[in-house]
């Protein structure tokens, strides 16, 4: 039995680690992820989530380890920002404001599914146009749900969150371990 994460996200590993588990194979699956025409962001990221998990080509018995990170505001669901213009628009639509951060989890071995989703309340300052191209010129916009990570220099934008630090980080640990285990990973075993 493997475990294959079908994730190229480096911050997923990071929070894979503190389970103490390293990923036997390193896959992420190459799916569309435009959301449906009225897709809600919670559905969409446990849709998107279950796609990543089908999607990655795995032996029967080994245990895939997908997840997807939305940040939604209201209904509109903000993916990766295509480009730094994108990613201020996100951030101003965000500045001042509370939204959610939803992370779903989807862990398959064989035939069978098990998913998870959290979904955490974030809260981002009023940004200045100071901060703002500040934090565009970082790069650190590129390739992050809603344009930014808490983890990076964003995190001095918010001042308050309600829910799944590890989860808007993206990858809920807490709920990670849970699936795993119900997989049949040997997560706390002594060998």
């Amino acid at each position: 039995m493997k475990l294959i994460l079908g994730s190229g996200s480096p911050r997923r590993r990071e929070l894979l680690a503190q389970l103490g588990v390293v990923a036997d194979d390193i896959r992420p699956p190459d799916i569309n992820e435009d959301p449906h025409k009225g897709e809600l962001p919670r559905p969409y990221c446990r849709r998107i989530a279950y796609e990543k998990a089908l999607a990655v080509k795995a032996a029967p018995d080994d245990i895939v380890l997908c997840a997807d990170t939305t940040v939604a505001l209201g209904r509109r669901i903000m993916g990766k920002p295509r480009d730094a213009g994108e990613a201020a628009e996100f951030l101003m639509a965000l500045s001042g404001r509370r939204h959610r951060v939803v992370t779903a989890v989807a862990v398959r071995r064989g035939d069978q599914m098990w998913q998870k989703d959290v979904e955490s309340s974030v809260k981002m300052k009023r940004l200045s146009n100071v901060e703002l191209n500040a934090y565009l010129a970082t790069g650190d916009w590129d390739g992050k749900a809603g344009g930014y990570a808490i983890q990076g220099p964003a995190g001095a934008f918010i001042p308050w969150i309600s829910g799944s630090f590890t989860a808007i980080v993206g990858l809920p640990v807490a709920e990670t371990a849970n699936l795993l285990q119900a997989a049949g990973y040997p997560l706390y075993s002594a060998d």
